[in-house]
């Protein structure tokens, strides 16, 4: 029995154990599992999305010290579009002359900013050599005319490329009206204002001028006056040149058409430019006589009058520099500021003064000229060049140097190296009435051709003044 009950004990021990063993290696039905959290899906990672072109970030438009219009070539050429490529300009002045110095220095902001280089090749004989160039198949890219109608004789035939890839609105934003209608050619507009110079302005050695207690004239008779009042004192007061090359005679112009403003209407000025008003008429003949009495006297001008045609226009200037003046008046626009000597200083040793008017009844009218900027061949580059002429910056050397005024009316005040061409940029914005230079104007057989030529001879004593403008009026296209 004892043996039985041994086993029966021993039994009973082993299936405990067993039981025990298994419960060691299952969950409990009654304690819910701890999860793992499950591996991200492939899907379900972080992904780097791929910009789609619409989200790709704009290209950030490269610093510049000039103003462009949005959309067209110069921003395309900003973006570097025409980088290496070269743009011809020829024009009226040399490359080391002091106009040739500043438009190199204009040309700078341009040129760093797009990568493209300006070639200025222009020369003394532009009005020649121009019409040669074209007719042979040869034009630069763009022309910097002086004259409006040697300008428009080229629109006419069709050489010029219109400047209707500028919009209207930044041309508009540029320039006020009256610019515009310069170089618009029978209802084309086929070029920009680029700068432009005052002209009805008389320029004396203020230094000595105070010291000799000389005062500005106010009218035509007190400028006279003050002519022979300098002759008594045993000097000349008029400093007086107009040779210029093939050009030779464009001064004498100038003279005639500051005189017909003093002396007749601006109904008369506008007929006698556009040739129904003859050089003959009496009108014209005063206005030529008014400035002869003065140009004719030997007392009156350095050199006297046998002087005045060989004497460089940018010469003449000169001796009112010496110690003591050898002559102390010089009419000329302000541009003649770049022929001065090196080292005087406006307001110190120079000033000027208004052309006094000669007839109160046509109040105080000011002759302007200027240069306006014409494409001849049409490619991207030599657009965005157009469309930087229409911005002051364009002008910077002018500006900075002096001798021109911006066209753009954007320029501020703070663009200009000095008071000089601000303030006669205000003189001119003050003037009763202001005219465009006649002879840039006439047809160029006549404004550059007869006019200076015949003209240049009456100087010169060839020629009597009838004579001289009969010869004019039957150069007059027909």
């Amino acid at each position: 029995m004892k043996t039985n009950r041994i086993k029966f004990n021993i039994l009973s021990l082993l299936v405990l154990a067993s039981v025990l063993l298994a419960s060691c290696g299952s969950p409990a039905t009654e304690a819910p599992a701890m999860e793992e959290p499950a591996a991200p899906a492939p899907t379900e990672a972080p992904a780097m999305e791929e910009p789609t072109p619409t989200e790709e970030p704009m290209m950030e438009m490269p610093a510049v010290s000039f103003d462009y219009a949005p959309g067209g070539a110069l921003e395309a050429a900003i973006k570097g579009e025409y980088k290496g490529t070269t743009v011809t300009v020829d024009g009226a002045f040399e490359g080391n002359d002091p106009d040739g110095v500043k438009f190199a220095e204009s040309m700078k902001a341009f040129e760093e900013a797009t990568g493209i280089t300006v070639n200025y090749i222009g020369n003394k004989e532009f009005e020649a050599s121009i019409a040669v160039r074209v007719d042979a198949g040869d034009a630069p890219d763009i022309v910097d005319f002086p004259q409006p109608g040697l300008f428009a004789g080229f629109v006419r035939s069709g050489d010029i490329v219109p400047v209707d890839f500028i919009s209207d609105a930044w041309l508009s934003q540029q320039y006020n009206a009256g610019w515009r209608e310069f170089n618009t050619v029978d209802g084309v507009e086929a070029g920009v204002m680029h700068r432009y110079s005052g002209k009805s302005l008389v320029w004396y050695p203020k230094k000595a001028w105070d010291a000799a207690g000389y005062q500005i004239p106010q009218t035509w008779d007190e400028l006279v006056a003050l002519t022979q009042q300098i002759a008594d004192d045993g000097d000349t007061a008029w400093c007086i040149g107009i040779e210029s090359g093939a050009a030779t005679g464009w001064s004498a112009t100038d003279w005639t058409e500051d005189m017909m403003l003093r002396t007749t209407s601006l109904e008369n000025y506008d007929a006698w430019v556009a040739g129904t008003l003859p050089f003959d008429s009496p009108e014209v003949k005063n206005a030529i006589e008014t400035w002869s009495n003065i140009w004719f006297n030997d007392a009156y001008v350095y050199g006297g009058r046998s002087s005045i045609v060989s004497t460089s226009f940018g010469d003449a200037p000169t001796p009112m520099f010496q110690d003591p003046p050898q002559c102390w008046l010089h009419r000329q626009a302000n541009f003649i500021t770049s022929f001065f000597p090196e080292g005087v200083t406006y307001g110190v040793d120079y000033d000027f003064f208004y052309l006094p008017p000669v007839d109160p009844a046509y109040g105080k009218p000011f002759l302007v000229a200027g240069d306006l900027i014409a494409m001849f061949n049409d490619r991207p580059e030599v657009r965005a060049l157009m469309e930087y002429f229409t911005t002051p910056q364009s002008v910077s050397g002018w500006l900075e140097g002096g001798g021109a005024i911006a066209a753009q009316q954007t320029a501020t005040k703070d663009m200009y190296g000095s008071d000089l061409d601000w303030s006669v940029a205000q003189l001119v914005a003050g003037a009763t009435s202001f005219r465009f230079d006649g002879s840039d104007l006439m047809p160029q057989e006549v404004g550059q051709g007869s006019f200076w030529e015949h003209i240049s001879s009456y100087v010169a004593g060839s020629e009597d003044l009838d004579t001289a403008m009969k010869a004019i009026d039957a150069s007059w296209p027909k």
